[in-house]
Parts: structure tokens; C-alpha cells; sequence
């Protein structure tokens, strides 16, 4: 059975720092690219970044490039999020998502930012 488990939201001031994790069950980890998307109240769930399963060539939306680091641990079925100078547009939940036939989704963790 499939589980993704996000963790590491939270209240962060903006220009602050979080640091996401997604830990991963149900499935061998390795061999897929994973995302995280997030999803503003109002708005559409977007893609925030990919990383491939040997962490080659990751994908930023443009309105986090530069600031956020999607990185993964294989061993440990973890992929992190790393988002620094945060700001208050990037409040949303976020979703850790991998794809095979179908969308898996975990709970989702709320970041809010504040100005």
C-alpha cells in the first residue's frame, strides 16, 4: 500500500526558511521521479518541483526557482523540499506526489508565511 507522509510545515515569517520531507512506503522509491505540489485556497494545485530517481536535472516552477531545493535520499525513501526566502504567496499546502498509472498523494502540510 502506497503512503507518502509530509511533515516540516508550519508559521515562518517572511524571507524565513522550511525545510519539507516526504517519507515514502508501498512502492520502490528509487526507480521513480517524485514532486511537490502545492495548492493555494481559490487556486489550482501547481507543480513546485520534480526530481528525478537519480536526482539528475530538477524542475522548478518559475516562481520558486532559485529559492527552493527539492533534493532525495533513496535510501531512506525520503525527498525533501527545502524553501528559503519565503514569501507570502508561497502560503499553501503542499503535497508530496509521485505518478505511476495513477497519482498518489500524501495528507499534505500547511506553510504559511507572513509578512
Amino acid at each position: 500500500q502506497v503512503q507518502l507522509v509530509e511533515s516540516g510545515g508550519g508559521l515562518v515569517q517572511a524571507g524565513g526558511s522550511l525545510r519539507l520531507s516526504c517519507a515514502a512506503s508501498g512502492f520502490t522509491f528509487g526507480d521513480y521521479p517524485m514532486n511537490w505540489y502545492r495548492q493555494s485556497p481559490g487556486k489550482e494545485r501547481e507543480l513546485v518541483a520534480t526530481i528525478t530517481s537519480t536526482s539528475r536535472t530538477p524542475y522548478y516552477a518559475d516562481s520558486v526557482k532559485g529559492r527552493f531545493t527539492i533534493s532525495r535520499d533513496n535510501a531512506k525513501n525520503t525527498v525533501f523540499l527545502q524553501m528559503h526566502t519565503l514569501k507570502p504567496e508561497d502560503t499553501a499546502v503542499y503535497y508530496c506526489n509521485f505518478r505511476y498509472i495513477v497519482d498518489y498523494w500524501g495528507q499534505g502540510t500547511q506553510v504559511t508565511v507572513s509578512s
